[in-house]
Formats: structure tokens, C-alpha cells, sequence
């Protein structure tokens, strides 16, 4: 099979020594001269170089592009002839520029031989202007970036966050990396205050979800080194909610790694962070205050977190993190997984874990299908399985985690292979070792489960 030439763009760029965000940025400088309403993500930009382009570029992109590169779009797209010398300076064609010189004399362009070193002073010439011209373009312009730029962020922003609990990981996490390198690269600029608020919030965000995949993938480590970005991008941005939920984040990559007392520290912190919030956020941290309560057997404790939750969303009331959703709602049908979580460790309290369990199933089930993550529906799955070996109906078990047995590969995040793994412990207890149904669950199902392409980490 013949290998695919460059597309002409990725020559063109190839030959420039601007990083990707500098093109953006740039691109949107010359479409905001033009008066084009245009934008440029990496995500866009990569698939121009490459050419996979599903779907034909916006009239004005189109427009904007050609001023910028001097060739249609049709051609920045297509493979780069071969016979196309393209200057290292100036990305013009070599060629071209020589006719134009020769023509300008009034030479024949066919005669262009004894022209090549006038053309090529004049591109030297030319370059040094365009490279003054853009530092003079960097200093002189108020901003790096504009509402249109911030929009088509925010835009990504809100699509990465919704996609992080539908889709598997290995499919979005090069877009999220993408997006925040992008970010940090505009925030290195200069801009005005109210678009560094905004970029500090949407750096916070993509920062929030790289700790999730860290933590998904059992790198605790590294998890809580992204969330303390979060929460100095929180910081810069002077969000509340931001903070309440950076502190959630760190509380939940800390129960999950074993250290509770911890958990709750970070809990109880985000809680006075967003004492006044009436955001889904001011639910999920005494959710989580809960759960790591009842890990370390705090009855009391765990049952007023519980309490404080319910209340919480008695009185909620969306706010910006409820209204970019996904990784950062706290919906209904999650917050009965989370009692479940709490319920299950709490001694004489195995119906209420399986009533919190089912709840969260079936509102998952017959509720907004935006709501709906496949790991924290695996994760109530796993704690109804746990509530019902602890009170000995095996069956019922076995029924509850067939479906985390059934997952694809790809689905088997960290999270639910250890909750499944916690079911496979309780089974080993002396009083089920004996019994036959319990054969069918124990070892080899949670065991295939555990056999994940790699995947290692913690649940939601």
C-alpha cells in the first residue's frame, strides 16, 4: 500500500516554528482582522493535517485559512504535490515566488533560473518582516484570546465532561490533554481579566478530569498532583463551587486509596468551602464524608453526613458546574450509590444499602440519559451484590454483578474491577466459603473481570 503524503497544511506548518496553539492563536488573530467569525481548536487543527476531515471546514474558516496560508482550503487539505518545494522561511513555494519576480521584471515566468537567488533574498527579506511583524502583533494586541476562542473552549469543555461518563477512557483522553495544553498555552499569553477568570475556570475543569483519569488508572499519585492544579486554577479563577469540588475530588481519590481519615479531611473542607452553594456539589462532599466515615465505622458520624446530604439536595438548585454536567453533576441516581458506599459498612444496615442501591439502578435506568455513567452504575451494582452476600442471599448476588462481568474490555476501569474485587472478599468470608453458589462468582468471574487491558485504579 503506497504511504499517504502530508497534506499541504502539515507542510506548511511543518516548516513553521510555531507551536499548534501559536497557529490557533493566530488563526484567530487574522480572522478577528477580517472580520471572520471564526475559531480553531487542536482537535480541528490535528485533523486538517492529517486530512481526515469528515466534515467540510465552515465557509469562514475556509475564508480565514486562505488569507492566512495563500491556498484554498481544498488544496490545504490534499496531499502536497511532490514537485511543490516549499521555503523553510516563508512556507511559499519557491517556484511561484522566482515567476513572480521574473514576471515583475518583465522577464518571461518560464525564464526563472537566473532569478532563484533574487528570490531567494527576497523571502529572506519577507520573513524578517512577517517574524516583526508578529512580535509587534503579540505585544501591541490587549489579549491573546477572545470570547469567540473562549466559547469554542467551553464548548469542548462541557462535550469532554459529558463523554467522560459515557465513553471509554482510552477514547477522549488525548482530546482532554489537547484541551488543557491549549489552555495553559493561552493563559502564558496575555489577557484581559474577565477571559483569564474564564480560562483559570476551563483549565481547572480539564486539570479535574485528568485527575479522575489518574485516579482511574491507579496512579494516586499523579491523581492528586492534577487535583491541586484544580484547585490553584480554582483559586485563580476565584471559584467557589471550583474549590468546593477540587477539595471533593481530592477526598475521592483518598477513600478509594485506602485512606478514609484523609477523605474526610478533604470532605469536610470542600463543606466549608460551599457552605452557601445551593450546586448539586454541596450534596456530593457529605456524601463523600459519609462513605469514609462508615469505611472506618463511625456509625454516627457516617448516618449525619448522610442526613446532611439529603438536605443538601432538598435545597439544590443548578449552578454553572450542574450546567456543564457529566464528571461534574452530582445527580440523584449517584447520590444513592454513594448511601449505598456508606450503608453497606454499617452494622445492621444492609437494607437500607440494598434500597439505596436499587433506587440509584433503577433512576439510572428510567432517568436522563445524560445522567447516565456507566461506572457509577457498575459501582451501585457492586454495593446491592456486597449488601446481599452480607445478608446471605447469594443469588441475588450473582444477579446484581452478571453485568460488571459482561462489561467490555474497554469499560473495565479500575474503580469497578476493586468494587467487584470487594464482593470476591466478602464471598471469601468463612460462613459462604462452603457454599456451593457461590462457585459460580468466586474466583474466575471477578477474576476474568480483573483481566482489563491494563486498566488499575479506583471507582467513583
Amino acid at each position: 500500500m503506497p504511504e499517504r503524503r502530508s497534506t499541504l497544511l502539515a507542510m506548511l506548518i511543518g516548516r513553521d516554528d510555531r507551536t499548534l496553539s501559536e497557529v490557533i492563536a493566530q488563526f484567530e488573530r487574522c480572522a478577528r482582522e477580517n472580520g471572520e467569525d471564526a475559531t480553531l481548536s487542536v482537535r480541528t487543527l490535528r485533523r486538517w493535517l492529517s486530512g481526515d476531515v469528515r466534515t467540510e471546514p465552515r465557509p469562514s474558516q475556509r475564508r480565514v485559512a486562505r488569507s492566512m496560508w495563500g491556498f484554498p482550503m481544498s488544496d490545504l487539505l490534499a496531499p502536497a504535490p511532490p514537485e511543490m518545494l516549499i521555503s523553510p522561511t516563508t512556507g511559499a513555494p519557491v517556484s511561484n515566488l522566482a515567476g513572480t519576480v521574473a514576471t515583475a521584471s518583465g522577464v518571461p515566468s518560464e525564464n526563472t533560473g537566473e532569478y532563484d537567488s533574487a528570490a531567494s533574498t527576497l523571502e529572506r527579506q519577507i520573513a524578517m518582516a512577517t517574524r516583526r511583524a508578529a512580535r509587534f502583533t503579540t505585544f501591541a494586541e490587549i489579549d491573546n484570546v477572545g470570547p469567540e476562542a473562549i466559547a469554542q473552549l467551553q464548548d469542548d469543555v462541557v462535550h469532554l465532561a459529558n463523554a467522560y461518563i459515557h465513553d471509554p477512557l482510552v477514547l477522549i483522553m488525548g482530546d482532554i490533554i489537547d484541551t488543557q495544553e491549549t489552555v495553559f498555552q493561552l493563559l502564558e499569553g496575555s489577557q484581559k481579566p474577565t477571559f483569564a477568570r474564564d480560562l483559570y475556570m476551563l483549565a481547572g475543569v480539564v486539570s479535574g478530569m485528568i485527575a479522575k483519569a489518574s485516579h482511574d488508572l491507579g496512579r494516586t499519585h499523579e491523581a492528586m498532583t492534577h487535583a491541586r492544579t484544580l484547585y490553584v486554577c480554582a483559586e485563580n479563577a476565584d471559584h467557589q463551587g471550583l474549590r468546593a469540588w477540587a477539595r471533593g475530588l481530592q477526598s475521592l481519590i483518598a477513600y478509594w486509596a485506602g485512606r478514609p481519615v484523609q477523605a474526610v479531611r478533604y470532605a469536610r473542607s470542600g463543606i466549608d468551602t460551599a457552605h452557601n452553594l445551593r450546586g448539586s456539589v454541596g450534596a456530593w462532599l457529605p456524601a463523600l464524608e459519609a462513605r469514609a466515615w462508615a469505611a472506618m465505622s463511625h456509625d454516627q458520624e457516617a448516618i449525619a453526613a448522610l442526613n446532611a446530604a439529603s438536605d443538601s439536595r432538598t435545597a439544590h438548585e443548578p449552578d454553572d458546574l450542574d450546567s456543564i454536567g457529566g464528571i461534574l453533576g452530582f445527580p440523584a441516581a449517584k447520590q444513592h450509590y454513594y448511601a449505598a458506599g456508606a450503608y453497606v459498612h454499617l452494622n445492621g444496615s444492609q437494607d437500607q444499602a440494598e434500597t439505596a442501591a436499587l433506587a440509584s439502578l433503577s433512576m439510572y435506568e428510567n432517568g436522563n440519559p445524560q445522567d447516565r455513567s456507566f461506572s457509577d452504575e457498575a459501582g451501585a451494582r457492586a454495593e446491592l451484590a456486597l449488601a446481599r452476600v452480607h445478608g446471605g442471599e447469594l443469588e441475588g448476588a450473582r444477579e446484581a454483578l452478571a453485568p460488571l462481568l459482561a462489561l467490555a474490555p474497554d469499560r473495565r476501569i479500575g474503580g469497578i474491577v476493586a468494587s467487584a474485587e470487594r464482593v470476591h472478599q466478602a464471598l471469601g468470608a468463612k460462613h459462604h466459603v462452603r457454599a456451593e453458589r457461590v462457585k459460580g462468582m468466586r474466583p474466575t468471574g471477578v477474576k476474568r473481570l480483573g483481566v482489563r487491558a491494563g486498566f488499575a485504579g479506583r471507582a467513583g
